[in-house]
Parts: C-alpha cells; sequence; structure tokens
C-alpha cells in the first residue's frame, strides 16, 4: 500500500480538527494544493511531509512483510530465538529506516 499526501496530514498538528484541505479539488492531492482551515495550524513544509510519507510507508511495508504474530511464536517455540531474530532481521534489512 502506497503512502499518500492525506494519509500523513494527520501526523501534523495533532489535536486541531479539519486544520487543513485542498485549494482546488480538481488540482490533485499534492502539497502544492494544500491550505489551512484553521488560523492555530502550521503547515508543515514539503520536505516534513515527505519524510513522514518515507517513514510511514517504511512502517507498512514492514507491518505487511513481517509473519503473523502466531507464526512468529511457533517459529521460537520450534526453532528458537536466533531463528525468529533472522527472520525479523530480513524484513528490517528489506526495508531499513532512514
Amino acid at each position: 500500500m502506497a503512502i499518500q499526501l492525506a494519509d500523513v496530514m494527520r501526523y501534523f498538528n495533532q489535536g486541531k480538527m479539519q486544520w487543513w484541505g485542498w485549494q482546488d479539488t480538481s488540482a490533485g492531492e499534492v502539497y502544492s494544493n494544500l491550505k489551512l482551515l484553521d488560523d492555530t495550524a502550521t503547515m508543515p513544509s514539503e520536505d516534513e511531509v515527505n519524510t513522514k510519507i518515507a517513514e510511514i510507508q517504511i512502517q507498512e511495508n514492514r507491518k505487511y512483510d513481517y509473519p503473523s504474530i502466531p507464526d512468529q511464536l511457533d517459529d521460537i517455540f520450534h526453532n528458537g530465538l536466533d531463528a525468529w531474530k533472522a527472520t525479523i532481521q530480513e524484513t528490517k534489512d528489506k526495508y531499513p529506516k532512514p
């Protein structure tokens, strides 16, 4: 699942409801089309937004790549902690944090 601009906007100005919107809905969901709806909100920079998109994308990629919790517990029980760590490390290496 690809993380979009609208997916990350909730991480900025937390506690404020409906603090941002689109200037023109036909112009697309791009940073340059954002507008503040709340005068007390602070607009994040495009770099801050892109950094947050990348961070959340890594979390999402890892979430869908890790084995299920029951499978992880089964792995630990049957193969030990070191085997489980190796399995988890594969995902961490595949999707490293920036």
